[in-house]
């Protein structure tokens, strides 16, 4: 498959796929691959809502503006939109194919390193959980995109 457009997907698109949304967009930018890239959630808890104010932080502290992302739920895409559909965790990946979305686009991010699941720092409540989240997504992130066939760093 040729990558051209990545859907990152979590619960509530508040905490986890904004940072992967921010985190690949500036890859993106940085190592000028043109890709589409955007997230939701599986839910519309928080439709309309701006990312968790932590996951905006940590994503400040390292030179990613996300305070603009706004939550929308992943009802509002077609399955002809993004050709990778990115869960967070089993549970999320789970749900996107409930909702009807094609096996052959869905994966977890954790897939390329041992099925980790990107935990949901949402209860944690810290900025050190968020900051391990953050890295551990970036870390994924990189290895996704590697097994793709996009360089960088």
């Amino acid at each position: 498959m040729k990558l051209q457009s990545v859907l990152f997907v979590c619960l509530g698109n508040i905490c986890r796929s904004p940072l992967a949304e921010g985190i690949a967009k500036s890859m993106n930018d940085r190592f000028e691959w043109h890709l589409k890239i955007d997230s939701c959630g599986t839910s519309a808890f928080h439709r309309g809502e701006p990312p968790h104010r932590q996951s905006i932080r940590i994503a400040k502290e390292n030179g990613i503006d996300i305070s603009m992302q706004k939550s929308r739920p992943i009802s509002v895409y077609g399955d002809m939109e993004f050709n990778l559909i990115v869960a967070m965790d089993s549970n999320n990946k789970r749900d996107i194919l409930a909702l009807g979305f094609p096996k052959e686009k869905v994966v977890k991010l954790g897939d390329f390193d041992n099925g980790v699941d990107v935990p949901d720092p949402y209860y944690c409540n810290s900025d050190d959980g968020f900051r391990e989240v953050y890295n551990l997504i970036e870390s994924l992130l990189e290895k996704m995109f590697s097994h793709y066939g996009f360089c960088g760093k």
